[in-house]
């Protein structure tokens, strides 16, 4: 596996991955398609040996509000337990300048919160009715050194 970065070329694999990993929640094409060109987002892919994307991050710095936003983060459904998202999410934060780091996460995900918690993010904040379903999203925030 190899994280680098994602262009508009990988606009086609990342929609598919959107829809393997979100299937609720899978962004619009155009969003996608927003994320791989808007300037400033630090978009990253992990690929497997073949080339395939399997994973997706993309991070939205905003140091005028002194944090930056882990908009979208999934691996493929058949490549996780792996460590590939906590590559990525670490991968991400690297890149990223402000001295917070926040993150949404649907209510139910257990396995998703818990690995944020074991890298440094803490509950801030609950959005109720977020989703499309009417689940909430708990917002998550890790505070470090730059």
């Amino acid at each position: 596996m190899e994280i680098t970065t994602a262009s508009l070329l990988d606009i086609n694999a990342l929609n598919k991955l959107e829809r393997a990993c979100f299937e609720k929640d899978a962004w619009p094409f155009l969003d996608l398609v927003a994320v791989l060109t808007f300037p400033d987002v630090i978009r990253l892919k992990a690929i497997d040996e073949n080339g395939k994307m399997i994973g997706f991050v993309a991070g939205d710095p905003r140091p005028s509000e002194g944090f930056s936003w882990i908009a979208v983060i999934g691996v493929a459904p058949e490549f996780r337990r792996r460590g590939i998202g906590r590559d990525l999410l670490r991968t991400c934060e690297s890149q990223l300048k402000t001295p917070r780091v926040r993150l949404s996460v649907r209510a139910s995900n257990d396995g998703a919160i818990r690995l944020y918690e074991q890298e440094g993010y803490r509950r801030v904040d609950v959005w109720q009715s977020y989703y499309n379903d009417g689940e909430a999203a708990i917002v998550m925030e890790k505070t470090r050194e730059i």
